[in-house]
């Protein structure tokens, strides 16, 4: 596998993790031998990717692969350290960005019915919200990442501070004032930036256009007519109601070494549309093959999630746009892959398939690092043993 592709493609899974970007991370496990031919999923090399927990990397993980070439399930690791209980397959946990999928889906089926234009500028919907300095900005650019618009002020830079702040509750309409307080990163629409804000600023325009809270309008057009049981958002909860597996994460502990604590109770609201959604893979599964089957989003619009814009991506040394409306697009084992990452403290979570569905994978990793600078071996084990490892650029 050519380096400069991995390491590409490295960037854009952790630049697709909720929260803080990071930088690029260490080469992948080598499974070049999975890098072509599509045949039914390689259930050892699915096994081996999430052999051996709880290690280093992770204390538990849940995945599923599914589509017309076949199937597997895995689960594997512990309900939780102190106990070393088993693992629940059937688990909830936070599912970080891939909320942006379900929000953005929510937007698409508003500009179906001539609620919202995505060319229109957002000032429109929300005056008092967004200052005259960002009135180009289009719905479009909020959801693909081409907005321009700057990350909120946060307290803390390390993971430590946010620990000690993890009780804060965030408001969106404060976390928008943040952002738009400051210059834009660059003209809307020229640039692509991964970042949170402009699902945010999507999860206020949803509820100024419906009247209903965001939550509300997620769970009437999506939750509730899939059935997903397992699926909720938490509020200003910092639990996760219902089964789950612990989530952990490195850090400093207060006698000075370095060590795991238990974060499984954290407030989620400085995510909220962007990032604060909790599932099960079941429920993401049955969520992936609905949306790209056109069960939740329906005709054209559909293709906005499939369709990147003509910008370079900031983070990526200039690279192609990877951005779609609420996805991200990647090249593996000679498949156009199309799905979304996401990560909360001790979780990390994704979905991901081809367009045509004859491959899938929904997964759930308690990652010990879920938004470091490394990106997670378990997770891409799985990511490459699922759909292969990345072209040659």
């Amino acid at each position: 596998m050519n380096a400069r592709t991995r390491t590409v493609l490295a960037a854009a899974l952790v630049l697709a993790v909720a929260g803080p970007a990071a930088p690029a991370f260490a080469d992948a496990p080598a499974l070049a031998s999975l890098t072509t031919g599509h045949r039914a999923p390689d259930s050892d090399a699915l096994d081996a990717a999430i052999a051996a927990l709880p290690n280093a990397d992770a204390t538990a993980a849940l995945a599923r692969v599914g589509g017309t070439e076949g199937s597997w399930r895995g689960s594997t690791g512990v309900h939780d350290l102190p106990s070393g209980r088993k693992a629940d397959p059937h688990a909830r946990f936070r599912a970080g960005s891939v909320t942006k999928v379900f929000t953005s889906a929510v937007v698409l089926q508003l500009a179906a019915e001539r609620k919202v234009g995505l060319d229109r500028p957002v000032r429109t919907y929300l005056p008092e919200l967004i200052p005259a300095a960002y009135e180009k900005v289009t719905v479009r650019q909020l959801l693909n990442h081409t907005s321009g618009l700057p990350t909120p002020d946060f307290p803390g830079k390390t993971v430590e501070d946010w620990y000690a702040n993890r009780f804060q509750v965030f408001t969106p309409r404060e976390m928008v004032a943040s952002a738009t307080a400051k210059r834009e990163l660059f003209p809307a629409g020229t640039k692509q930036n991964y970042s949170n804000i402009g699902y945010t600023v999507a999860g206020l325009l949803i509820e100024k256009v419906t009247g209903h809270s965001y939550e509300n309008e997620v769970a009437r057009r999506i939750i509730g007519p899939l059935g997903l049981r397992g699926t909720s958002f938490p509020g200003t909860d910092p639990r996760i109601h219902g089964p789950h597996n612990r989530g952990y994460q490195k850090m400093k502990l207060s006698d000075g070494t370095t060590g795991l604590r238990d974060v499984s109770v954290w407030s989620p609201t400085d995510g909220w549309a962007a990032g604060d959604i909790i599932s099960t893979t079941a429920d993401l599964e049955r969520f992936t093959h609905a949306l790209f089957r056109g069960r939740v989003v329906r005709g054209p619009l559909l293709e906005e999630m499939f369709t990147l814009p003509p910008a370079r991506v900031t983070d990526l040394k200039g690279e192609p746009a990877i951005y779609s409306v609420g996805l991200t697009s990647w090249q593996l084992g000679g498949r156009r892959v199309w799905g979304k990452t996401g990560g909360r403290w001790g979780y990390n979570a994704g979905i991901g398939g081809t367009r045509d569905l004859s491959r899938t994978l929904v997964y759930s990793v308690n990652s010990t690092d879920a938004k470091g600078a490394d990106r997670n071996k378990v997770v891409l084990g799985l990511v490459f043993a699922a759909f292969g490892t990345p072209d040659p650029a």
